[in-house]
């Protein structure tokens, strides 16, 4: 699927589905807490417990919500380097930028993938459980690919978010 598909696809995604008070009220509840019973889930939305179990199914089913993602302790695994990559692509490998991405979401270590614009064209958020690691999977992935012209490490001290 090409780059431009995708956005097409999502541009009608965000098209088709409108979204009140309520459905961004379940969204925000979810994200915080994705295993909220429903029963709980109605009484913050201020609706029936059949009603909210139906509009989250709605969510689902329009691809609004994707999934429910357990949110895992990285430390607690032994990972305890974290780094944001900047990758650039070279020229001659620019019509394959969908490709690359998917191949930088498959390594060992990886995160997320983010593409960009500007300077840059991939951000790749990493954990390993070492300096050493972090160095190696640099050189055997990505230093080591003739599709990426260079990179740019960036250590993460502390990662903030909401709620924290």
């Amino acid at each position: 699927m090409s780059d431009s598909t995708i956005a097409r696809n999502q541009s009608a995604l965000a098209n088709r589905v409108r979204l009140d008070d309520t459905d961004r009220l379940i969204l925000k509840e979810l994200m915080a807490d994705a295993r909220i019973p429903n029963n709980v889930l109605a009484t913050k939305a201020g609706i029936a417990p059949s009603t909210c179990l139906g509009r989250v199914r709605a969510l689902r089913d329009a691809g609004i919500i994707r999934g429910f993602h357990a949110s895992v302790d990285l430390e607690a695994l032994g990972l305890l380097v974290y780094a944001l990559i900047s990758v650039r692509v070279n020229s001659q490998a620019r019509n394959k930028m969908l490709a690359i991405g998917q191949r930088l979401r498959a390594l060992p270590n990886v995160q997320s993938v983010f593409l960009l614009a500007g300077d840059q064209d991939f951000l790749v958020h990493v954990a390993c459980g070492t300096p050493k690691e972090l160095r190696d999977f640099i050189a055997i992935h990505l230093a080591s690919d003739p599709a990426i012209a260079n990179t740019q490490t960036n250590l993460v001290f502390d990662h903030l978010t909401p709620g924290d």
